[in-house]
């Protein structure tokens, strides 16, 4: 890749290293710091060193909007880390910082080498070089032109979302030549990255918000990336684009909150390229028992939870997503905005609960469910007559969940019985209220109808509820138990999770206990 970002950010907004630090052996003197670790990522990334870090993942199905190295937040990561480093490092740090027009002046040999041009039309300038690896076509200029228009039109203009902030109070020699938003080509595949944006400066009133550009491929190819150049394009464009939106809201919001608000947007620009699709393995629909806000790093599990904001979208329409973006301004971190938005929707306990149930089956919860995976349930239980009660026991991080589904045999039959002779009885025993453990039943009968609620466990977190179990009347019970809990020890210096904190309902237990009785 030839394409490289300058971050601005307040010297106040420092987090850790996106790796854990490493253990070698090595006396404490000779450990990298924090701030140098976030270095080597950023180096690994942008020039092809990546030395033992994650590889990379491109999807062969199709085109595909990321992979596990995500540039967008590291080289976040790496701008606030410069006053943490020493002189030889910073200078690293500033030249891997630097926009491609400064290359001729980049020891790391990223930026471009070679004069470029720029085409403008609406809201974009797009800047391209005609020669070396970074050459794009006068075409494929154009296509990007055009491409970035109709993603402006989506994200502003039709889903209602701020305009990224202008970079026109700038120098002329730091913004691009204007005030319109920047483009810039370059061949990023070389380095398996699709593009990224990054910002350049920050508001001196308002050091959360801040305003960048973008970076992206300077031909999709399919030799690169697996699917054709224009569809490669458009998710990308609309993902990377929607990122250069939040940090007008706010730049340093939270990893899973950012990204999987981005990867949603997807779905509203390219609905047809369904790319997104590739990470649903990776978040709650493929794995429960994953937090939902967590940043996996050098995974996709922050892509793959998209689909929380698809079932909040559903029922409340797409504006739900930009209040709450809207609510996460400033202070407010992602998951105490996601709970002030819900409060008068049932409240989040309710609604992740109900999302949780629903990735059982995803044909009957989304609108496209029927092309999904569905979660895997913790156990799947069937009763006959003379079956035993069946128990477990399950440990439940916090915003995860563990589902249960009951199915009848034939010897569950009503014949010769007046009404349903048989019943299913479950019992919840969670842990204490102030944790928030919810649950949440869903009973599918055999002639398609839905019986979907939120069972009220009390204060102790126990609860039993019955229901008719026969095999002429239904085809399966499901009992999804969530940990609802928000709760954390926020700026910690973790990234893995909301206000870079560490969740305080870890692992809480929950015992369930089912059997069928003959009324």
């Amino acid at each position: 890749m030839r394409l490289l970002a300058a971050l601005a950010c307040s010297t106040a907004l420092l987090v850790a290293t996106l790796a854990p630090p490493v253990t070698t052996g090595a006396s404490a003197e000779e450990q990298p710091t924090a701030a140098q670790q976030v270095l080597a990522e950023a180096r690994a990334l942008l020039t092809g060193a990546t030395g033992e870090g994650p590889a990379a993942r491109r999807s062969t199905d199709g085109p595909g909007a990321h992979t596990s190295r995500e540039a967008t937040l590291v080289l976040r990561d790496l701008r606030a880390a410069l006053p943490r480093l020493g002189a030889e490092d910073r200078a690293s740090a500033q030249a891997l910082l630097a926009r491609p027009t400064d290359g001729r002046a980049d020891p790391e040999g990223t930026g471009y080498s070679t004069g470029s041009k720029k085409r403008c039309r609406g809201h974009f300038c797009v800047h391209y070089v005609t020669s070396t690896a970074d050459r794009a076509t006068s075409a494929w200029v154009d296509k990007t032109l055009t491409v970035m228009k109709k993603v402006w039109a989506r994200e502003v203009d039709g889903l209602g979302y701020d305009a990224p902030l202008s970079d026109g109070s700038l120098p002329r020699s730091r913004n691009g030549g204007n005030g319109k938003f920047d483009v810039y080509l370059a061949d990023v595949g070389d380095d398996l990255l699709y593009g990224y944006c990054s910002a350049d400066f920050v508001l001196r009133k308002d050091r959360r918000r801040a305003g960048g550009y973008c970076v992206l491929d300077n031909d999709f190819s399919k030799d690169q990336y697996g699917g054709k150049p224009g569809k490669t394009l458009a998710v990308t464009a609309a993902h990377e684009f929607f990122h250069a939106i939040q940090f007008g809201y706010d730049y340093y919001e939270d990893r899973w909150f950012m990204e999987s608000t981005a990867t949603w947007v997807e779905e509203r620009f390219a609905d047809g390229v369904n790319d997104n699709r590739q990470y649903l393995a990776f978040g709650q629909v493929g794995e429960p028992d994953t937090s939902l806000d967590l940043f996996e790093r050098g995974g996709f599990a922050h892509y793959g939870n998209w689909p929380f904001w698809e079932h909040l979208a559903d029922r409340y329409g797409d504006g739900i997503v930009r209040r709450t973006w809207n609510t996460a301004r400033g202070a407010t971190y992602s998951t105490k905005a996601v709970e002030k938005v819900l409060s008068r929707r049932g409240g989040f306990a309710k609604r992740f609960a109900a999302f949780a149930a629903g990735n059982l089956t995803p044909s009957q919860s989304y609108p496209e469910g029927q092309h999904w995976p569905a979660a895997a349930p913790e156990a799947r239980w069937t009763f006959g007559r003379r079956s035993a009660a069946r128990s477990d026991e399950v440990g439940i991080d916090h915003m995860a969940s563990a589902s249960y589904v009951f199915v009848p045999d034939a010897t569950l039959t009503s014949e010769g019985f007046a009404g349903a002779p048989y019943r299913l009885r479950v019992s919840v025993d969670g842990p204490r209220a102030k944790t928030t453990p919810t649950a949440w039943l869903v009973v599918r009968t055999v002639d398609g109808d839905w019986r979907s609620e939120q069972v009220e466990l009390d204060a102790d977190g126990s609860a039993t509820v019955t229901v008719p179990f026969t095999v002429e009347k239904v085809e399966a019970v499901s009992l999804t138990l969530a940990n609802a809990s928000t709760r954390f020890r926020c700026d910690k210096d973790t990234p893995d999770w909301s206000c870079f904190g560490i969740p305080r309902d870890q692992d809480e237990q929950f015992a369930l206990t089912a059997e069928v009785y003959e009324r």
